[in-house]
């Protein structure tokens, strides 16, 4: 899976990372679920790192097509809501 962060890059994450990956992808949707601001905020701060971490960066030049768009870390809830479906960011 290709996950593109908006505002930065792309990077593909191993699929042995991606239960991790999904477990903070669920947190991060019942926090949105619940108007929790705060959580929401952490939790797509920690989902982010992860996949920073986690992903092998893709060159600059690559032109391969995202599977996973991730809002940037200063997206409005709003935002963030936008790209949500009933699985989360993550699809299932």
């Amino acid at each position: 899976m290709i996950v593109r962060i908006m505002g930065e890059s792309q990077v593909k994450p191993a699929d042995s990372h991606l239960s991790q990956l999904n477990r903070l992808d669920e947190e991060l949707l019942a926090y949105m679920e619940d108007g929790d601001e705060e959580g929401s905020r952490r939790t797509l701060g920690a989902l982010l790192d992860a996949v920073r971490r986690l992903g092998e960066p893709l060159p600059n030049d690559a032109l391969a097509p995202s599977e996973l768009v991730i809002p940037a870390p200063d997206a409005s809830l709003d935002e963030v809501r936008g790209r949500l479906s009933d699985d989360g960011l993550i699809p299932s």
